[in-house]
């Protein structure tokens, strides 16, 4: 129906869409901000808070698009190694927040690790922080996480889990920024939203691109947050899925950090095993000789990987 209508501007401010968002988390829609994927919005609210010669704290390795969304916005991106478990230092983030500090980001689950963090952890680590720093809480990856003491936003009573919104409240200088490109399948059409306190989001409204958010995105969205059941059986099936993968890969002797997202790391590998998997017709990312991320699907994928995995040990 709404492909009809595209000879016709979309609604500028996504009125239907933020308002299906603040329904969804039961927030407040002027805490809503919409833009093309999550990532376009951590670009703009590094360009509205970086001055020149100021930091971005970020942990490293993490998504490849920070460091240069910190470069374009004019600042220094201030990497802090994680953890030998692929987690967040979370100390060590905060010893490199200085006066020069203009944001801190945080990736949960972390690209590519897929480590993900502890509702206590990050609680105990936001009451630390300044609350003139702004501080960036990427969860593209959180509809796939499976753990005690996760965060979540869109939480499930039978979960018992700790809503990220809860923290919101307490933390005016938290954002959040989630995607519908991962577990909503809708990569293709580019859309995320943030969430944060109404004083910050009216300011990421003023400063967002025009029409930003494309009709048909809106549109998809909005359907996709009202299919819950169906986006929990597809992360269902693939929280099993890496699971398997898992213990596949511990009895070829390999550890890989304790995902949850939809991926896991082998750190320490690099072309021979990218290499192999082309060879099984299957596509990996790979970092240098750090490490490569394989992303979890169907069964016959996680055969593929295992079969390339065995042909090179």
């Amino acid at each position: 129906a709404a492909v009809g209508d595209l000879n016709r501007y979309p609604d500028m401010f996504a009125t239907g869409l933020i308002h299906d968002i603040s329904w969804f988390h039961k927030w407040v829609d002027d805490g809503v901000v919409v833009g093309n994927g999550s990532t376009a919005l951590i670009e703009k609210i590094l360009q509205a808070v970086v001055t020149p010669g100021g930091e971005v704290v970020l942990p490293w390795r993490s998504f490849e698009a920070y460091p240069i969304a910190v470069q374009a916005a004019g600042g220094a991106a201030v990497k802090v190694p994680l953890n030998a478990d692929g987690s967040h230092n979370l100390p060590g983030l905060l010893s490199a927040v200085t006066e020069r500090t203009r944001a801190l980001l945080l990736c949960s689950p972390n690209n590519p690790t897929g480590v993900a963090l502890k509702h206590t952890d990050l609680a105990g680590f936001l009451a630390k922080v300044p609350e003139r720093v702004p501080v960036l809480l990427d969860e593209a990856y959180i509809d796939f996480v499976d753990m005690d003491d996760a965060v979540r936003s869109d939480v499930d009573p039978e979960l018992n889990a700790v809503r990220s919104d809860e923290l919101l409240r307490e933390h005016p200088n938290l954002i959040v920024l989630r995607t519908f490109s991962k577990a909503y399948g809708l990569a293709g059409i580019r859309v995320g939203y943030g969430l944060g306190h109404p004083e910050m989001v009216a300011g990421l409204r003023a400063i967002g691109t025009p029409f930003g958010v494309n009709a048909l995105a809106q549109i998809a969205a909005s359907a996709a947050l009202h299919s819950q059941e169906e986006v929990r059986a597809r992360c269902g099936v693939i929280v099993q899925e890496r699971k398997n993968l898992v213990a596949a890969l511990a009895a070829h002797d390999i550890a890989v950090p304790a995902s949850q997202a939809n991926f896991v790391w082998l750190a320490g590998f690099g072309e021979a095993l990218e290499n192999a998997c082309l060879d099984e017709g299957v596509t990996v990312r790979r970092f240098g000789q750090e490490g490569v991320r394989v992303s979890v699907g169907e069964t016959e994928g996680s055969l593929r990987l295992l079969r390339a995995v065995a042909s090179i040990l």
